[in-house]
């Protein structure tokens, strides 16, 4: 993290670091504000040039409504600080091109990045979490390795800004099973109960949003039952 501010330093004037740590920071406040008032704990939060990360500790079976409002709150909070720096800088071309290229680089389908997390919200209300999270890592891959190749002049900062996200988004491919085991000790441990029911093939397929069913010779076995067996 230290060597890309470095390089943000070294790389752009006062008046544009000015711009694009305020716009990163106050962003990222958004996510934290959000989380803290809906009673969500922050873990950390990570700066980078073009972004930052917010690791909330949220539970994975959180409301999606919850989840959903967090997200979207950095992109809210940084639309603030840019009319608030449209006011107090002098030069509305140069915040104008930082704002919007922090607001689409953060809202790109790459997980972690609040667009990608924002994909993956969606898809974990139609398909099994599991597959929903394999999904969005192989869409991650694929959206940054076109980024790279379709820029005809490639810098030595969007080498270093891609190659930081391939490291993040292997690291979060790695937590892939762990993540998976983590949302169903969640649903064992505090028994949610959902609207609608959902037939699954195996123990793999669970749905966020659902109460999940699996047949077993013949028998059809609940959510509490399968858990049961599961970490019994």
């Amino acid at each position: 993290m230290y060597v890309f501010i470095v390089i943000s330093i070294l790389t752009a004037s006062y008046k544009i670091f000015l711009i694009i740590s305020t716009l990163i920071i106050i962003h990222e406040l958004g996510h934290f504000l959000s989380a803290k008032i809906l009673g969500i704990e922050t873990d950390k939060i990570y700066l980078y040039p073009l972004g930052g990360i917010s690791k909330i500790n949220m539970p994975l079976n959180e409301s999606v409504l919850k989840e959903f409002i967090i997200l979207i709150m950095g992109p809210i909070f940084q639309n603030i600080a840019y009319i608030f720096l449209l006011l107090i800088i002098n030069d509305n071309e140069i915040v104008t091109r930082y704002h919007l290229g922090i607001l689409v680089f953060n809202l790109l389908p790459i997980y972690p990045l609040d667009g990608g997390k924002l994909l993956n919200l969606i898809f974990t209300c139609i398909i099994p979490y599991k597959l929903s999270y394999k999904i969005i890592i192989i869409i991650s891959y694929i959206i940054n390795i076109i980024i790279l190749f379709s820029n005809n002049k490639i810098s030595i900062n969007m080498i270093l800004t891609y190659i930081v996200l391939i490291i993040l988004i292997k690291k979060e491919q790695n937590k892939e099973n762990l993540i998976y085991n983590k949302f169903l000790l969640e649903r064992y441990l505090y028994s949610y109960k959902f609207k609608k029911n959902k037939i699954i093939k195996n123990m793999n397929c669970f749905y966020r949003r659902r109460n999940n069913m699996m047949k077993k010779n013949d028998k059809y076995y609940n959510e509490k039952e399968l858990l049961d067996e599961k970490y019994n």
